[in-house]
């Protein structure tokens, strides 16, 4: 009876050393395999980062050039409507500024991923008013 208990005892304590393992081998695996997904979601916001300060240089450069001629043309509602074109291009330079402090952080994916759409969409809403700009300037 006693090496029966005893074998038991041996059995039910392997098989507890093993069922340890086997968790801590499984949340191990789950916490690399966190750190690589999240490495690859802040790799792919760094590009779009990278992509958005770019068009956002095209942007600005176009914005100077065209400053230019809306001064020389003497129109002052023209030079009206520059500037008031001019704050959508201050909006996205700081909704660009936004998604690079959300990554220097490490804000969640989600926030970083809905502060990208911000930043497209001010920089598409500072294009549409250079549009209309160049339109009137001719």
């Amino acid at each position: 009876m006693f090496k029966a208990t005893s074998m038991t005892i041996s059995i039910m304590g392997v098989l507890m050393i093993v069922a340890t393992v086997a968790i801590l081998a499984y949340l191990g695996f789950q916490s690399i395999s966190s750190l690589i997904s999240t490495d690859a979601s802040s790799n792919d916001a760094n590009e779009q980062l990278a992509a958005l300060q770019s068009e956002y240089s095209s942007l600005k450069a176009q914005y100077d050039t065209v400053k230019a001629k809306v001064q020389n043309s003497g129109n002052n509602q023209l030079k009206q409507d520059y500037n008031t074109a001019e704050l959508e291009l201050i909006k996205a330079q700081s909704a660009v500024t936004d998604v690079s402090s959300a990554i220097s952080v490490g804000k969640p994916s989600d926030e970083v991923n809905e502060r990208i759409k911000i930043a497209q969409a001010q920089i598409q809403v500072a294009k549409t008013s250079l549009s209309g700009i160049k339109s009137r300037v001719g």
